[in-house]
C-alpha cells in the first residue's frame, strides 16, 4: 500500500499567486455586490476596479523587492515563477490597466459600462495575464491565456456597435486557431522532453543530442503561430484591423498594448534559450518575421483612410519592431524591450484615448468608416488642445525627439547593433522613416486643413475630467520621458539581468 504524500501549507508558497488572487477577488467582489445591490452607478464599480488594482499593483512591487533580495520565488507546486520579467510586466498591465478603466466615466453613449459584468471580466482578464507572464509551465500559461481572451472577446462583444459582435468572432475564431496550435505545440514539446517547464524543456533539448530536430522544428513553428496570433505578427495580424475598428477606442488602444507584453515575456521563455542554443533555423524564421511585421505593416498603414485603421496597422508595426530584441537575445535587448513598452504604453493610449473626441454612433451618409481622416481636417480651429494633444502623440510615436517613445527607439536600435545585427538596426530604422509619413499625414490634416461642418457636431468640445486626466497623464509621460529614461533603464536592467536573460 502506497504512503500518504505530505504537502505541507508552506511548501506550495501560495503567496506567489497573491496579486493575481486579489485581481480574481475584486472581479467576484464586483459580481456579488450586484447580486445584493443592482442598480448602483458605474462610478462605484470603476472605483471598486481601480481599488482592486491598487493592491495587485502593490503586491506585485513588494514582489519585486523579495526578489532583488533573495532572486527568483518558486511557488505551486514550481508552476508559478515571480522573475524580473515577471515582475516587470506585471507592472506595466496594472498600471496599464489602472490608466484605461477610468476611461469608463467619459462617455454615456456606450453602454457595455454600465453592466458590473464588464468590470469583472475586466479583472479577470488581468488576472490571465498575470499568470501568463509569472510561470514558465506551458498548462499554466495557456490556462491564463484562455482565461484572459475569453474575458476580453466578451468584452469587445459588449461595446454597443454592429461591428463589435463581428470582431469578437472573429477574434474568437482566430483565438481558438491560436490556441489549438499553443496545445498542439506543448504537446510535442512533452512527448520529446517529459515536461511541459520551460527551463526543463531547455536542459533535456541541451542534453539529449539525440532529439529528433524535426519535432522541435514543428512544435516551434506551432507555438510561434500561437503567440504570432497574440502579438499580430504577419502573416497571423489579419483579425487586428477589424477587431480594433469594431471595439471602443479606449479598449483597442488597452489592447494594443497589454496583451501584448504578456505575449512578449511568453515568447521570450520560449524562444531565448533556442537562440541562445544557435538553431539557425530559428533565428532566420525570427528574422523574416520582425522584417516582413514591420515592412509590410507600415506599408498597409500608409494606404488608410481610416486614423483608427491607421493606428492598428501601427501597433503591428511596434510589435515587430519590439520582437526584435527577441531574436538578438542580449541583456540589452531584453531590457530595451521593457523600455520601449513602457513608453509606448503611454503615447499609443493616449493616441487612441484623443480618437474619442470625434466618437459616434452611427456614420452620416457617404462615411465609410468611424474615424476617417477628413473628421480631423482643422480641429485646430475648432479643438485647439485636442490637436496639440493628437500631435504630440503622433510625434512621439513616429519617433520624433525628444518625445518618449524617440528613446526607445535609439535604445532598441542600439541593441540590434551591439547584437551584431546591423542590417537589421538600418531596416528598423528606415521602418521608423516610413512610419512618420502616416503620422504626419494626421498633423497635415489637422493644422494645415480647413474644418468639414458635416463632423463638427462629434467633437467632444466639454471632456469629462476623467478623460482629461487619463490624456494629461499620458502627455506628462510622453513629453518628460527624456529624464525617466535613465533611472528606468537602471531599475529594469537590475530585473532582466538577475533574472537570467
Amino acid at each position: 500500500m502506497l504512503a500518504p504524500i505530505s504537502i505541507s501549507l508552506a511548501s506550495l508558497n501560495i503567496t506567489t499567486m497573491a496579486p493575481m488572487l486579489i485581481a480574481i477577488v475584486g472581479a467576484l467582489a464586483i459580481l456579488c455586490i450586484d447580486l445584493m445591490k443592482e442598480g448602483l452607478h458605474k462610478s462605484f464599480y470603476v472605483m471598486v476596479s481601480l481599488l482592486f488594482l491598487l493592491l495587485d499593483l502593490g503586491a506585485v512591487v513588494d514582489f519585486g523587492n523579495v526578489f532583488l533580495k533573495s532572486g527568483s520565488v518558486l511557488g505551486m507546486f514550481d508552476m508559478m515563477l515571480i522573475d524580473g520579467l515577471s515582475i516587470l510586466s506585471q507592472i506595466i498591465i496594472v498600471a496599464g490597466s489602472m490608466l484605461f478603466i477610468p476611461l469608463a466615466l467619459t462617455s454615456k453613449r456606450f453602454h457595455e459600462y454600465n453592466y458590473p459584468e464588464y468590470f469583472a471580466l475586466f479583472l479577470f482578464m488581468i488576472a490571465g495575464f498575470q499568470f501568463m507572464v509569472a510561470s514558465d509551465n506551458l498548462i499554466l500559461i495557456f490556462v491564463g491565456l484562455e482565461t484572459a481572451s475569453l474575458a476580453l472577446y466578451t468584452l469587445i462583444a459588449l461595446h454597443n456597435r454592429s461591428k463589435s459582435f463581428e470582431a469578437a468572432v472573429k477574434y474568437f475564431t482566430m483565438g481558438a486557431l491560436a490556441a489549438g496550435f499553443f496545445a498542439f505545440g506543448s504537446m510535442i514539446f512533452y512527448a520529446i522532453t517529459g515536461s511541459v517547464e520551460i527551463n526543463q524543456i531547455a536542459l533535456a533539448l541541451a542534453k539529449d543530442e539525440y532529439v529528433n530536430i524535426g519535432f522541435v522544428l514543428v512544435a516551434v513553428v506551432f507555438l510561434l503561430g500561437a503567440i504570432g496570433f497574440k502579438l499580430s505578427m504577419v502573416p497571423f495580424h489579419t483579425w487586428t484591423p477589424d477587431v480594433y475598428e469594431g471595439s471602443s477606442a479606449a479598449l483597442a488602444g488597452y489592447m494594443s498594448i497589454v496583451p501584448k507584453i504578456a505575449g512578449f515575456v511568453v515568447a521570450m521563455r520560449l524562444f531565448e534559450f533556442l537562440v541562445h542554443s544557435g538553431v539557425v533555423w530559428l533565428q532566420v524564421v525570427l528574422y523574416v518575421s520582425v522584417v516582413v511585421t514591420m515592412t509590410a505593416s507600415n506599408i498597409w498603414a500608409l494606404v488608410q483612410n481610416d486614423v483608427k485603421r491607421m493606428l492598428a496597422y501601427s501597433s503591428i508595426s511596434h510589435a515587430g519592431f519590439v520582437m526584435a530584441a527577441i531574436l538578438i537575445g542580449t541583456t540589452q535587448a531584453n531590457t530595451a524591450l521593457f523600455l520601449y513598452w513602457a513608453l509606448f504604453s503611454f503615447t499609443n493610449l493616449g493616441a487612441f484615448s484623443m480618437l474619442w473626441v470625434s466618437r459616434q454612433k452611427n456614420l452620416i451618409p457617404g462615411q465609410s468608416s468611424d474615424h476617417p481622416y477628413e473628421k480631423f481636417a482643422g480641429l485646430v480651429k475648432t479643438m485647439p488642445m485636442a490637436a496639440i494633444m493628437i500631435g504630440l502623440f503622433m510625434l512621439s510615436l513616429a519617433g520624433i525627439p525628444p518625445f518618449g517613445l524617440f528613446w526607445g527607439k535609439i535604445y532598441m536600435i542600439g541593441a540590434a547593433v551591439s547584437g551584431g545585427y546591423t542590417v537589421l538596426a538600418i531596416i528598423m530604422a528606415l521602418n521608423s522613416a516610413i512610419a512618420a509619413y502616416y503620422y504626419l499625414k494626421l498633423i497635415v490634416f489637422m493644422f494645415m486643413k480647413e474644418p468639414i461642418a458635416e463632423y463638427q457636431k462629434y467633437y467632444l468640445m466639454n471632456a469629462s475630467l476623467s478623460l482629461k486626466t487619463i490624456i494629461g497623464i499620458a502627455a506628462i509621460g510622453t513629453i518628460f520621458a527624456v529624464f525617466a529614461v535613465n533611472p528606468l533603464l537602471k531599475v529594469i536592467t537590475l530585473f532582466v539581468y538577475n533574472s537570467g536573460y
